[in-house]
């Protein structure tokens, strides 16, 4: 059985949303063990999902995902 999250973050603009995109893609790349992870906008709409056989690996990758939105949103609004 797969578990799976599907988070949706809505910005102002659809650049707001490609630029945490685009912050998240090396950890994409580096990939959390045991999680499947995809990211996607649509105009002002981010997409997140996360799929994992674990849910204790499922928690962990989810937790790490919103901790590297909000840093990266925290970083925006300073620059």
């Amino acid at each position: 059985m797969t578990n799976r999250a599907h988070f949706l973050f809505y910005f102002d603009t659809n650049k707001d949303a490609l630029v945490v995109a685009e912050s998240l893609s090396p950890e994409i790349t580096h990939k959390i063990p045991k999680s499947q992870v995809r990211i996607s906008v649509e105009k002002k709409t981010l997409s997140l999902i996360i799929e994992s056989n674990e849910v204790s690996s499922l928690r962990a990758a989810c937790n790490s995902y919103i901790r590297w939105i909000q840093t990266v949103l925290s970083v925006k609004q300073l620059v």
